[in-house]
Protein backbone atom coordinates (compact mmCIF):
# COMPACT_ATOMS: atom_id res chain seq x y z
CA UNK A 1 0.00 0.00 0.00
CA UNK A 2 1.35 3.32 -1.06
CA UNK A 3 0.22 6.44 0.51
CA UNK A 4 0.49 10.00 -0.65
CA UNK A 5 3.56 11.97 1.24
CA UNK A 6 2.97 12.19 5.39
CA UNK A 7 -0.05 10.42 4.97
CA UNK A 8 -1.16 8.73 8.67
CA UNK A 9 -1.86 4.89 8.46
CA UNK A 10 -5.13 3.49 8.09
CA UNK A 11 -7.65 3.59 11.22
CA UNK A 12 -7.74 0.95 13.34
CA UNK A 13 -10.81 -1.51 12.38
CA UNK A 14 -13.99 -0.79 14.71
CA UNK A 15 -11.87 2.41 16.40
CA UNK A 16 -12.75 5.87 16.11
CA UNK A 17 -9.41 8.34 16.65
CA UNK A 18 -8.83 11.87 15.21
CA UNK A 19 -6.47 11.96 12.66
CA UNK A 20 -4.49 14.59 10.81
CA UNK A 21 -4.15 14.74 7.19
CA UNK A 22 -1.34 17.04 5.41
CA UNK A 23 -2.27 19.37 2.21
CA UNK A 24 -2.74 16.93 -0.88
CA UNK A 25 -3.41 16.86 -4.27
CA UNK A 26 -5.93 14.98 -6.34
CA UNK A 27 -7.47 14.21 -9.97
CA UNK A 28 -11.61 14.30 -9.18
CA UNK A 29 -14.30 13.25 -11.17
CA UNK A 30 -17.73 14.71 -9.77
CA UNK A 31 -20.60 12.15 -9.97
CA UNK A 32 -24.29 13.73 -9.38
CA UNK A 33 -27.26 11.27 -8.79
CA UNK A 34 -26.80 7.85 -6.81
CA UNK A 35 -23.81 7.96 -5.02
CA UNK A 36 -24.23 3.54 -5.12
CA UNK A 37 -22.68 4.33 -8.66
CA UNK A 38 -20.32 7.09 -7.90
CA UNK A 39 -16.57 5.35 -7.52
CA UNK A 40 -17.52 2.52 -9.99
CA UNK A 41 -18.72 5.51 -12.71
CA UNK A 42 -15.34 7.71 -11.57
CA UNK A 43 -13.14 4.73 -12.18
CA UNK A 44 -12.26 4.93 -15.66
CA UNK A 45 -12.11 8.80 -16.21
CA UNK A 46 -9.93 8.89 -13.12
CA UNK A 47 -7.59 6.29 -14.41
CA UNK A 48 -7.19 7.70 -17.26
CA UNK A 49 -5.88 10.91 -16.50
CA UNK A 50 -3.58 8.95 -14.54
CA UNK A 51 -1.95 6.87 -16.81
CA UNK A 52 -2.13 9.53 -19.44
CA UNK A 53 -0.25 11.68 -16.96
CA UNK A 54 1.83 8.68 -16.10
CA UNK A 55 1.18 9.31 -12.44
CA UNK A 56 1.58 6.28 -10.07
CA UNK A 57 -1.46 5.14 -8.40
CA UNK A 58 -1.86 5.16 -4.36
CA UNK A 59 -3.95 4.25 -1.76
CA UNK A 60 -6.61 5.67 -0.91
CA UNK A 61 -9.19 6.61 -3.08
CA UNK A 62 -11.20 9.08 -1.83
CA UNK A 63 -15.09 9.61 -2.42
CA UNK A 64 -16.61 13.15 -0.43
CA UNK A 65 -20.71 12.75 -0.06
CA UNK A 66 -22.67 15.92 -0.19
CA UNK A 67 -25.66 15.99 2.38
CA UNK A 68 -28.32 16.63 1.01
CA UNK A 69 -31.19 15.61 3.72
CA UNK A 70 -33.94 18.52 4.00
CA UNK A 71 -33.63 19.31 0.73
CA UNK A 72 -36.11 19.47 -1.82
CA UNK A 73 -35.10 18.51 -5.53
CA UNK A 74 -31.51 18.26 -4.44
CA UNK A 75 -29.57 15.98 -6.62
CA UNK A 76 -27.02 14.28 -4.36
CA UNK A 77 -23.22 14.26 -5.34
CA UNK A 78 -19.99 12.69 -5.15
CA UNK A 79 -16.37 13.58 -5.73
CA UNK A 80 -14.42 10.75 -6.54
CA UNK A 81 -10.82 10.98 -6.63
CA UNK A 82 -7.32 9.57 -7.28
CA UNK A 83 -4.80 10.84 -4.71
CA UNK A 84 -1.62 11.95 -6.28
CA UNK A 85 1.56 10.82 -4.46
CA UNK A 86 3.06 14.08 -3.45
CA UNK A 87 1.31 17.67 -3.58
CA UNK A 88 3.78 18.92 -6.11
CA UNK A 89 3.36 17.25 -9.27
CA UNK A 90 1.85 18.86 -11.85
CA UNK A 91 -0.14 16.63 -14.65
CA UNK A 92 0.62 17.27 -18.95
CA UNK A 93 -2.82 17.26 -19.40
CA UNK A 94 -6.21 17.42 -17.92
CA UNK A 95 -9.12 15.97 -19.68
CA UNK A 96 -12.25 17.77 -19.31
CA UNK A 97 -14.03 15.54 -17.68
CA UNK A 98 -11.95 15.74 -14.46
CA UNK A 99 -10.09 18.65 -12.39
CA UNK A 100 -7.15 18.49 -10.33
CA UNK A 101 -8.18 19.17 -6.46
CA UNK A 102 -5.84 20.70 -3.54
CA UNK A 103 -7.09 19.88 -0.40
CA UNK A 104 -5.64 21.70 2.46
CA UNK A 105 -4.62 20.24 6.08
CA UNK A 106 -7.70 18.72 7.87
CA UNK A 107 -8.56 17.22 11.17
CA UNK A 108 -11.17 14.29 10.92
CA UNK A 109 -12.80 12.16 13.18
CA UNK A 110 -12.34 8.31 11.88
CA UNK A 111 -13.13 5.05 11.80
CA UNK A 112 -11.59 2.13 10.30
CA UNK A 113 -13.98 -0.28 8.52
CA UNK A 114 -13.21 -4.20 7.26
CA UNK A 115 -15.83 -5.87 4.87
CA UNK A 116 -17.60 -5.23 1.31
CA UNK A 117 -17.78 -1.71 0.47
CA UNK A 118 -21.75 -1.24 0.78
CA UNK A 119 -23.88 1.80 1.35
CA UNK A 120 -25.09 0.29 4.26
CA UNK A 121 -21.80 0.10 5.82
CA UNK A 122 -21.02 3.92 5.08
CA UNK A 123 -24.07 4.98 6.73
CA UNK A 124 -23.76 3.03 9.78
CA UNK A 125 -20.44 3.96 10.00
CA UNK A 126 -21.32 7.41 9.78
CA UNK A 127 -23.83 7.19 12.45
CA UNK A 128 -21.41 5.96 14.94
CA UNK A 129 -18.91 9.03 13.91
CA UNK A 130 -22.23 11.33 14.72
CA UNK A 131 -22.83 9.44 17.76
CA UNK A 132 -19.29 9.79 19.06
CA UNK A 133 -19.70 14.18 17.98
CA UNK A 134 -22.64 13.78 20.20
CA UNK A 135 -20.67 12.96 23.05
CA UNK A 136 -17.58 15.04 22.50
CA UNK A 137 -18.60 18.61 22.02
CA UNK A 138 -15.67 20.18 22.13
CA UNK A 139 -15.39 19.12 17.90
CA UNK A 140 -17.75 20.45 15.13
CA UNK A 141 -18.17 19.40 11.70
CA UNK A 142 -16.48 21.76 9.44
CA UNK A 143 -17.09 19.65 5.63
CA UNK A 144 -18.74 16.50 4.14
CA UNK A 145 -18.20 13.35 5.46
CA UNK A 146 -15.94 11.32 3.29
CA UNK A 147 -14.74 7.27 2.51
CA UNK A 148 -11.60 6.22 2.10
CA UNK A 149 -11.28 2.92 -0.08
CA UNK A 150 -8.13 0.60 0.58
CA UNK A 151 -8.41 -1.69 -1.71
CA UNK A 152 -8.40 -2.82 -5.45
CA UNK A 153 -12.02 -4.66 -6.70
CA UNK A 154 -9.41 -7.78 -6.98
CA UNK A 155 -9.89 -8.04 -3.20
CA UNK A 156 -12.17 -10.16 -1.17
CA UNK A 157 -14.90 -8.59 0.09
CA UNK A 158 -14.30 -9.97 3.71
CA UNK A 159 -10.83 -8.47 3.54
CA UNK A 160 -11.52 -4.88 1.88
CA UNK A 161 -10.30 -2.19 4.56
CA UNK A 162 -11.40 1.53 4.44
CA UNK A 163 -12.61 4.40 6.49
CA UNK A 164 -15.84 6.84 7.18
CA UNK A 165 -14.13 10.24 7.72
CA UNK A 166 -15.91 13.41 9.13
CA UNK A 167 -13.74 16.54 9.08
CA UNK A 168 -14.20 18.08 12.04
CA UNK A 169 -12.22 21.16 14.14
CA UNK A 170 -12.19 22.35 18.03
CA UNK A 171 -14.76 24.73 18.89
Amino acid sequence: MVLPTGFPEPAQIGVIEVKQYPHYRAVTYTHAGDLRQATGIAFNPLFQHISNNQIAMTTPVEARYTETSGQIDAVPEAKVSFLYPAPNIAPSSVNSAVEVTDTSPMTVVSIGVRGAYTWESYENNLQKLKDWLQEHPEYEIVGPPRRFFYNSPMTPEATKISEVQIPIKRR
